[in-house]
Order: C-alpha cells, then sequence, then structure tokens
C-alpha cells in the first residue's frame, strides 16, 4: 500500500470511530457511531449475548422524545408553581413539553478498544445522560449516577478487553421530575480514555492567570498526577503557534505538580479578543514519556469590587446576558456544535456578551465556542437543592450527590476563560430558612476549594427573606431574578456593594403577532394563545425590558443582567401553561426557531454599540384594519427619527424621560392604519437624515424564498446548515401573515433533519418534511453526510412558486 493511501485509510479510521490520538500515550474513543436503543424495561439488555439486533440503530449524541408525539397527557401536573407566587394548584399540560421523555430506556454499543494493553488504565466518561444512568460493561455493572445534567467518569480497566467489549447503559427518567422539557437519553458525548496508570489525573489541570496585564501574563498550572519518579515539562504555546515559555519541574506536593509562567505583552482574552493560549504537558516517569495532554486557556483577570462592580483585565465591564435553557428546538437536547454556535452568532448580532446556563451544567462544546467566540459565562449546577420544587427533582439526591456533582462541574470545565462566576442554585426554596442559608454556605465553600479564583451566586426571588435570613449576605454575588422594586433596598442591606441581575424581564412575544389595543399587560392571554409582539406583556413575577435597561444605565452598582432568554425553549409555556396547545415558552428573544422576535432590535439598538439598527413594527398587513388605531415602534441607536405614510410624515420621535418606554423606544401611538409604505428616516443630533427602513404591504404569497445561514458545511456527518424560509409576493415583497403549508426535499451529500416554525402551539412534527409557515417564516435544517460534496433543499407549496438551494460540503 503506498504511502498516501495508507495516510488516507488511517483517517478513514479514526473518522468512523471517532479517535482522538493526542498521542502515543493517550488515546479517547468518542462513541458516536455503533448505538442500538430501545425504550421499556429490558434486564437481559445488560448480558453480552443479548441480541439487539432488532433494536433502533442510533447515533450519539442522542434525544429519544423530541420525535413526538406531543401529547398533553404526558406528565401532565397539577400544581402551585410557587415561585411564579401561584396560591392554588392548577393543570399544567405542557409545562415539560408534551413530549414522551418519561420511562425506562436501554443503550448499547459493542466497541473495540485500539491498541489495548491490560497495563492500561481505562475510563468511561459521560457528559450528560438523562437520567439516573445505570453503566454496565460486559455484563457487570460499573457505577451509577443520578443527575441527568452532570458529567462523570468510571474507571473500567478490570471490566474490558480489547475485543468485543459490550457496553449497556440503563437510563430512567420519572415524571414531574422538571419544570421544563429535560430531553431524554445520552444527549451528550460518551467517551473512552485509554491511557497510562502513570498519568495526569482526569480534570486533574487546573490553570490559572494570577497575573494578566498588557505587560505580563503569569500562568499557574496545577498538575494532579498518578505514580512515581515522575518528572513534568509544559509548554505554553501562543495564538500565533510559537512557544511562549516552558518549565520542567520534578517538585511535587500531595501527588500535584505546581508551575508558574511567564508570559510578556500577552494578547488577553475577553469578548472583544478572544485570545486562546495551549498549555502542552508531557508527564515522565524515569525519563519515560507517560501522559501528554494539551489544554487551551485564556490570559485574563476578572476582579469583583465593592466600588467598581465586576472589571475585566482592569476595565469596568457590565455582563450584557442571556440565560440559555440546554436544548436546541427542533433537535432537542441531543448536543451539536454547530446548533450552538448558530445561537452564539444571533446573540453576538445583537451585542451580548454573556451566556448563563440554565439551571444546569453546560456542555464542553457550548464553553468551547464561548472561549472561540468571546462570550462571558455564568456557570449554574441546580435549579433544586433539599427542598422540592417538584416531586421527583434534585432534593432526592442532594445529600448523596450536591457535592460530587459540583466538583465534577469545576474540574471539567475550570480551565475556559469565558467561566467568571459560578451558580450554586436558582430560585431554591431554601431561602427561607436558617437550614437554606447553611446549605449556600457549605455549597459555596466546595466551589471556593475547587476554584478560588471565581465567585459564586445564587439567582435568589425571594428577595425579602434572603436580606432578613443573612442569604443574600453571605454569597460573593447578590443575584437578584426580576424584583426590581427591590433593587435598592437589597443594595443597601447587603455587604457586597453591587448586584447583579441573574435573571431579567421574562417579557413574553410570538414572533410576527400584534394585538390591539397596544397597552402594558401582565399575564395577558388571548383566544390565538399566543402573546404580542409590541413587547409591553410580561409575567406576574416579572417586568418590561425597560426597568432593567433603567438599572444598568444609571445604577452603577448594578453590574449587568442575563434575560430570560435569550431563545424560546421547550416547556415552560407561560402565560399559557394551563391551556392546550401551548408547548413551549414566549420569554425568548429569539423563537424556537433561532428567528429573531422585534424584541431583539430592542437589545440590540442598547447592546451592540458597533452597528446600527433600524426596525421597525409591526408589520403592515392590516385588511380589515383601514382607519384604525395601529401604533408603529421603532427600535433603534438612533436618539430620533421621522415616520412616513405613504409618503406622508407622521412627525419626529426623539427618546425622553417621560416613561420607561419612551426613553428606549420611539413610539407614534396614533397612526391610523391605510395599506401602502411606511418608512422610518433616523436622525442624528443635526436633524440630518442618516439611515431609513421602510415596509410596504403586502400581495399574495406568490414565490418561496430561501436564506442559508451558510453556503458551506462540514462534511462530518453531524454539521448542520440552517435555511430560513419565507414567501414574498409577485413584487418580492414579504407576507408577514403567511400560513402556507410547505414539503422540503433534500437529496445529495445530505439529509433533511428537522424543521421548526417558532409557533409555541404548532403541534407538527419537527422531523416530518412539512410544515406550515408561522408570520411568514420557518426555518429547515440540513444535515451533512461524511461525504464531501453537496446537498440539495428543494421547498414547495401549493400555488406557489417552489424553491432550491444547494449547500456545500467540505472535509
Amino acid at each position: 500500500m503506498k504511502n498516501s493511501n495508507k495516510i488516507k485509510f488511517l483517517f478513514i479510521i479514526c473518522l468512523f470511530y471517532g479517535l482522538s490520538i493526542q498521542s502515543q500515550t493517550r488515546e479517547t474513543l468518542t462513541l458516536k457511531q455503533g448505538w442500538t436503543f430501545q425504550k421499556g424495561h429490558h434486564p437481559l439488555a445488560v448480558n453480552p449475548d443479548f441480541d439487539d439486533r432488532k433494536w433502533e440503530h442510533v447515533t450519539v449524541p442522542h434525544d429519544w422524545a423530541i420525535y413526538g408525539p406531543f401529547d398533553k397527557e404526558i406528565d401532565k401536573q397539577n400544581v402551585a408553581i410557587e415561585q411564579n407566587g401561584e396560591q392554588v394548584a392548577t393543570e399544567k399540560t405542557g409545562r415539560t413539553g408534551a413530549l414522551p421523555y418519561i420511562g425506562e430506556a436501554w443503550y448499547r454499543n459493542h466497541f473495540k478498544i485500539p491498541n489495548y494493553d491490560p497495563n492500561k488504565k481505562v475510563l468511561i466518561l459521560f457528559e450528560g445522560a438523562m437520567s439516573e444512568p445505570e453503566v454496565y460493561i460486559n455484563g457487570k455493572k460499573v457505577g451509577e449516577w443520578k443527575y441527568g445534567y452532570a458529567y462523570f467518569y468510571f474507571d473500567i480497566s478490570e471490566y474490558v478487553s480489547s475485543e468485543n467489549n459490550t457496553l449497556a447503559v440503563k437510563l430512567n427518567n420519572k415524571g414531574l421530575s422538571s419544570r421544563w422539557y429535560p430531553g431524554a437519553g445520552l444527549y451528550r458525548n460518551v467517551k473512552i480514555i485509554v491511557k497510562n496508570k502513570t498519568s495526569i489525573n482526569q480534570w486533574g489541570t487546573f490553570i490559572t492567570t494570577p497575573i494578566a496585564n498588557k505587560t505580563l501574563g503569569k500562568v499557574n498550572i496545577k498538575t494532579k498526577v498518578s505514580g512515581e519518579n515522575l518528572r513534568i515539562v509544559t509548554d505554553i504555546i501562543g495564538p500565533n503557534g510559537i512557544t511562549m515559555d516552558s518549565n520542567v519541574s520534578e517538585t511535587i506536593f500531595n501527588d500535584e505538580f505546581d508551575q508558574n509562567f511567564l508570559v510578556k505583552n500577552p494578547k488577553l482574552w475577553s469578548p472583544e479578543t478572544p485570545h486562546l493560549y495551549t498549555a502542552v504537558t508531557r508527564l515522565f516517569s524515569s525519563n519515560v514519556l507517560q501522559d501528554v495532554i494539551t489544554t487551551k486557556f485564556g490570559i485574563r483577570s476578572i476582579q469583583y469590587d465593592q466600588k467598581t462592580g465586576f472589571s475585566l483585565n482592569g476595565e469596568v465591564t457590565k455582563f450584557k446576558g442571556v440565560c440559555l435553557h440546554h436544548d436546541l428546538g427542533p433537535i432537542g437536547t441531543a448536543v451539536n456544535r454547530s446548533a450552538l454556535k448558530r445561537q452564539l452568532q444571533i446573540l453576538k448580532d445583537m451585542g451580548a456578551n454573556a451566556i448563563r446556563s440554565s439551571h444546569n451544567m453546560p456542555s464542553f462544546e457550548q464553553l468551547e465556542l464561548c472561549d472561540e467566540m468571546g462570550f462571558l459565562f455564568l456557570a449554574e449546577s441546580f435549579d433544586e437543592w433539599k427542598k422540592p420544587k417538584v416531586d421527583n427533582g434534585y432534593h432526592l439526591y442532594f445529600d448523596e450527590y450536591a457535592e460530587k456533582d459540583v466538583v465534577n462541574l469545576v474540574r471539567a470545565t475550570r480551565n475556559h476563560p469565558s467561566i467568571v462566576m459560578w451558580s450554586s442554585g436558582n430560585e431554591v426554596p431554601d431561602q427561607w430558612g436558617t437550614e437554606g442559608v447553611k446549605r449556600a454556605k457549605w455549597l459555596q465553600d466546595i466551589f471556593h476549594r475547587e476554584d478560588p479564583t471565581r465567585p459564586v451566586t445564587v439567582g435568589m426571588d425571594q428577595v425579602k427573606a434572603v436580606m432578613e435570613s443573612g442569604f443574600g449576605a453571605l454569597l460573593d454575588v447578590p443575584g437578584l431574578n426580576y424584583r426590581v422594586h427591590l433593587y435598592e433596598e437589597a443594595y443597601e442591606k447587603f455587604p457586597q456593594g453591587f448586584i447583579l441581575g441573574s435573571e431579567t424581564a421574562s417579557t413574553v412575544s410570538s414572533r410576527g403577532i400584534y394585538k390591539f389595543p397596544v397597552e402594558i399587560a401582565s399575564m395577558k392571554q388571548y383566544d390565538d394563545f399566543q402573546s404580542s409582539s409590541y413587547d409591553l406583556e410580561y409575567c406576574s413575577w416579572s417586568n418590561l425590558p425597560d426597568e432593567d435597561f433603567i438599572l444598568q444605565d444609571d445604577k452603577p452598582w448594578v453590574i449587568g443582567e442575563f434575560v430570560w432568554t435569550g431563545f424560546d425553549y421547550l416547556g415552560e409555556p407561560t402565560p399559557y401553561d394551563e391551556v392546550w396547545p401551548s408547548r413551549s415558552s414566549y420569554f425568548g428573544i429569539n423563537d424556537l426557531a433561532g428567528l429573531p422576535k422585534d424584541r431583539y432590535y430592542l437589545y440590540r439598538s442598547r447592546w451592540n454599540t458597533q452597528d446600527e439598527t433600524l426596525h421597525i413594527l409591526p408589520h403592515w398587513n392590516w385588511e380589515g384594519r383601514e382607519g384604525e388605531t395601529t401604533p408603529v415602534f421603532v427600535y433603534t441607536s438612533f436618539d430620533q427619527a421621522e415616520l412616513f405614510l405613504n409618503g406622508k410624515s407622521l412627525g419626529i420621535q426623539k427618546k425622553n424621560d417621560k416613561t420607561p418606554q419612551n426613553r428606549y423606544r420611539l413610539m407614534w401611538m396614533d397612526v391610523k392604519y391605510e395599506p401602502g409604505t411606511l418608512k422610518v428616516v433616523a436622525l442624528d443630533q443635526n436633524g440630518k437624515a442618516v439611515a431609513e427602513k421602510e415596509i410596504t404591504t403586502a400581495g399574495e404569497p406568490h414565490q418561496i424564498v430561501l436564506e442559508p445561514d451558510s453556503k458551506t458545511i462540514k462534511a462530518n456527518g453531524e454539521d448542520l446548515a440552517f435555511v430560513t424560509v419565507s414567501v414574498v409576493d409577485k413584487n418580492g415583497n414579504p407576507c408577514p401573515t403567511a400560513a402556507n403549508q410547505l414539503e422540503f426535499e433534500v437529496t445529495g451529500n445530505g439529509s433533511y433533519r428537522a424543521a421548526c416554525n417558532g409557533d409555541a402551539t404548532s403541534l407538527e412534527l419537527f422531523h416530518e418534511p412539512t410544515m406550515k409557515l408561522f408570520s411568514g417564516k420557518l426555518v429547515v435544517l440540513m444535515k451533512s453526510t461524511n461525504t464531501a460534496g453537496s446537498m440539495e433543499l428543494t421547498v414547495k407549496g401549493k400555488k406557489l412558486k417552489s424553491a432550491s438551494i444547494i449547500i456545500k460540503t467540505e472535509k
């Protein structure tokens, strides 16, 4: 065989097994292919000889429940949601997404360990298994875990051989175990790690940067190891690939090396400049190389100060953040790097600089992307401590698992420069009473022990209670969920000198849906189960965005906010959680398909200081409303603008302090609807026109339009292309009320993956190749194969001119 063919052959093998060879001393096998899956009780599945050929063949990450169907009876909860202030129990039909996640299920995989040596140490790592996983290797139980969001690993050295290893994983999802759609299955990666017994411990590397400024970077690396006669050699490689410093050490303290490095004129990590360095650590025993670990990190400093709040690299920085649940809309909870990257790209354009993982451990992929793309990260652990929110929640496992779960969270992720804060809980009922104060301190102490460099917060909604009990005072960072009317009092009573809006707004809206009359309202409901996109509707416990904006702008001691939420998510369809059909949230700045709502532009006008924002709402298709009052809002980075309807000026509006809304929105409240063209002209301080935007009343839908987020994706069998589908009239005007049923076909080197239209009331299945437009749009997801080439999407609809688009796939 020629050398070039050998290389190609080895590459194909590595690709098939998901094999990442860091060195001859360590191998990592990612188990993506070769899985079989079956729901139900199958105790014989632990037997290596069990015949699973008739089971469903799946790839992992995998979410079994996202394929539906939606059913109001699934996990129907009769409950009073205490954190929402409810006093009387009512029927909640879509609280957990109305998808079939409940029940027992099994996964099996037959695998071989490359270059197996019985003297090696073999670990199995689960990055997320929903939930209560029990793990069996070759018929023997290796161990179990409980928390579906936790990362965990087992030493399986004594259970495996080089040939015909059988892995069986039992999962069990209980009803009444969640407040949102939790997903189901092995929804994150499963890995086999093969290394020498003399080696660097799993998650044993801890990199900090005690000094980080423009002229000097001090890097400290602590490395936990196992073995004797050890020597460690570490190189620091800069973003440009050049070695910046090296260190050799034979001095070990309690099985840990402690090395310091000097980097002159470092490229500091920040959201604007997310520079990453690499530490390559080699472990020797008696001068024989035993292990090699490569770790990405950033050089940056963080400080939380009573006078200045939060500073990054010496500069006062406010969190312009959003909260994100872990589901990815139409593909469910199965982690996908390209879907996560698309979310972050959308948020980056909006001007966001921070993410809060709500309310659980983030995926490794999400953290890697935040490091690379530049997002500050608030990594959260639990939604529940010892006191329950739901019958089968984390309180069942808290005593046995809380410390283990926190330890794994911190050790697995602490080298990510994006993480600048930990959260030990969200709206836990333990905020009441002295026992809760003790638990808060106990958890915070664990975080501090594992990572002395970052502070700890809790998302607190019982603000009066935590002011009195001392709960809020003991936290490093007091996080307030909503309760804007209590910020001043909390600031006076808490000793920290600053407040974080750990969860804000919870404003609700449906993309492209507008209701009249236009008025501020709490928990407003309509016959179509939608919320108005005039962005003036909120929940009983929450508020409008403008109220948080005022706190951020006027109070230097408010260090930022994390909006609930960046994207809609499955479950919690407030304010319609008592009606059917309604199965996903309305909180998102973007809808479940990732399409921006009007509110996106409100946040963009304030957060994105680099680009101009000029956005008009509502749409201008209102047949039957001729002559009726139809207010027009403009979200813009400019302070003033003039509005025109069919060429006639409707006057100039300037931002002012009359109301919170007037301060951040331009509003023409008395516009009378007539079809035609609505145009806004933004003006500078001298009254000069500097930008304009217009929308026109559309005719009947005529032609389908396709807009991809990328024209080229990776041919790796996982990468996704997101194609926005809309329709226009004969003159090319978008049809904002179109609801046509469309059909999708993908040919070539790819496949149809899913579709989503952002309608919280839709019961259409995401994986079926047909769906209705909602407010004139939807999104189609296409997935690549492992073969480079191209794939073509064709979209058709009755009485519509069809459209096709080609996406290239490259190695």
